[in-house]
């Protein structure tokens, strides 16, 4: 008798599975705990930390910048990633959060949340290309800038049609580079602010004594106070979310178990780089520096406006910006590179879902949804349009598409907890039977949406007065984007509201049990072997901090 194939055997042809016609092989979890990590503490850390917070130190000052990155990341970021942990942690499905959404709100609610996060990734690879021929700019000028987004983009296309794994590989490398920076950088600011530098000079906290709140757009305490917002409003775009681990939930090995310590072990790590990384660029570098001012209002490209080379410049320390301009540039490329990765996944959860066409659901023998990689990678051509623009100014039209698609998308998985937070208390199950419990449930959500819907609605307020099309249209094109497709979906398909009481909850819950079962019954020596390399990395970090 012929022995049947399991749907999980991807070496059998894609035509014949358990007898059944099925025209796609599907994505497999081939993502260590070790990937997952370094992914989220490092894979949204772009050139933004390292380039772009310069504008904001020169206009808001040190404490504003601080106190901005502190306030998002606490009362915005950490709610989100410990909803979307909790809510992956019980069901890691290949459709990832936003098919949740359309079990537990709304298949409108789903489908918008999905686009709008689609093209958020989509500009935030953008932005990236283009930051990255703004960096090459710092030692050659004489070439277009195209060809450095080009370069750029055939890498990034190359290491994510590979197995997923050699791209975990591939991101934990570039990753772990753009973390030793910036702990490098911390590490010098601490050292010469001491009198560790050529000049010999305890400079300590000189740079916080003429102004730390500037006024910004208008004049006394309200103008502080929209200088405070203003880097909010920028760590939006800087700082890194729950986006990369909810979207490689389904390709996560023992996720039920990875997803809780990635996000219990990162989330403090994530905060720690970039607001003690604010701290220091606020101390080492003038927030009125005559440098500072004259890059920025120049475009200057690379490290040459970086806050960091400028006061590394100002001890008189040699070598260090053509070495400091390359790890920007990695850095760069390894953030383009990682939402490559997360908006060809979203395509491909928005496939699955219905949402998007057929084809994208095709994937390779490895696993990777190859239509939807091929996708990104030909929309994101767009950031082309350096070859008749300055690549710095290409780069912040990027900047102001992004932020808000990405504040309104981690809004909306929030929103998608609480949903699901009140189906199982309509339903009677128990938050004691979950999989892991997070903290703070669900009043930190609550806040955290409070937070996200003021951000959002208010990011552009520079645009107003003198009103800006231009400004206007970036600003708020992912909410006006978000709205259309809502209205859309739920008018053309008359989608309903969902009865907490009748959330699928369980849909594809037996089949997740399965999988994960290798590891969570039977596989105690897998389960070993990645406490070991989880510990490892955890202790290594630890001796850090």
């Amino acid at each position: 008798m012929e022995k049947k194939a399991s749907v999980e055997d991807h070496s059998v042809p894609e035509d014949v599975i358990s007898g059944t016609i099925t025209p796609y092989r599907q994505t497999q979890r081939g993502l260590s705990p070790r990937h997952v990590q370094l992914m989220a503490i490092g894979g949204s850390i772009g050139t933004g930390l390292f380039v772009g917070i310069g504008s904001y130190l020169r206009d808001a000052g040190p404490l504003s910048v601080f106190l901005g990155y502190l306030c998002y990341g606490i009362f915005f970021i950490w709610p989100c990633n410990l909803c979307v942990g909790k809510m992956c942690a019980y069901l890691p499905i290949r459709g990832s959060i936003f098919e949740l959404a359309a079990r537990y709100i709304d298949p409108a609610f789903g489908f918008a949340m999905g686009w709008v996060y689609f093209y958020g990734g989509l500009m935030l690879v953008c932005t990236e290309y283009a930051a990255v021929a703004t960096v090459m700019q710092y030692w050659n000028t004489s070439v277009n800038p195209a060809v450095w987004v080009a370069m750029a983009l055939v890498v990034c296309f190359l290491l994510n049609v590979v197995a997923v794994k050699w791209y975990g590989e591939s991101e934990f490398i570039m990753a772990s580079t753009k973390v030793l920076l910036l702990i490098g950088l911390v590490l010098l600011t601490f050292i010469t602010m001491v009198g560790g530098n050529p000049n010999h000079d305890v400079y300590g906290f000189r740079n916080w004594t003429n102004g730390v709140m500037h006024e910004y757009y208008t004049d006394g305490t309200t103008g502080r106070f929209l200088g405070f917002f203003s880097v909010m409003v920028y760590a939006g775009f800087s700082v890194a979310g729950p986006d990369l681990p909810a979207l490689a939930a389904g390709e996560i090995q023992n996720p039920r178990f990875t997803i809780p310590r990635v996000v219990k072990m990162t989330f403090y790590r994530i905060v720690g780089f970039y607001v003690i990384g604010v701290f220091a660029v606020g101390i080492i570098c003038p927030s009125q520096d005559p440098r500072l001012l004259s890059a920025i209002d120049n475009g200057s490209a690379g490290s040459a406006a970086s806050p960091w080379v400028i006061g590394i410049t100002n001890l008189n320390i040699h070598g260090l910006p053509d070495l400091i301009n390359l790890l920007i540039l990695l850095a760069g490329w390894s953030c383009g590179n990682a939402y490559l990765y997360s908006s060809s996944r979203t395509l491909y959860s928005l496939a699955r879902d219905g949402q998007a066409p057929a084809f994208l659901l095709k994937c390779t023998a490895a696993g990777v949804p190859i239509h939807c990689v091929a996708t990104v990678s030909v929309l994101s051509c767009i950031t082309f349009l350096v070859a008749s623009n300055s690549s710095s100014t290409v780069f912040y039209w990027f900047v102001d598409l992004t932020t808000c698609a990405l504040i309104v998308t981690y809004t909306s998985m929030v929103i998608v907890f609480l949903a699901w937070y009140r189906a199982l208390r309509a339903q009677g199950i128990s938050r004691t039977s979950l999989p892991w419990q997070s903290p703070l449930q669900p009043y930190s959500a609550i806040l955290a949406v409070i937070i996200g819907c003021t951000v959002t609605l208010f990011n552009g307020f520079t645009v107003f007065k003198p009103f800006s099309v231009q400004g206007f249209i970036t600003s708020y094109f992912g909410l006006a984007l978000w709205v259309v497709m809502f209205v859309f979906w739920k008018l053309w398909h008359r989608t309903e509201w969902v009865d907490p009481a009748k959330a699928d909850i369980y849909k594809g819950k037996a089949e997740i049990d399965e999988e994960c079962r290798v590891w969570e019954e039977g596989g105690m020596q897998e389960r070993r072997r990645q406490l070991a390399e989880m510990g490892c990395v955890r202790r290594c970090w630890e001796r850090m901090w």
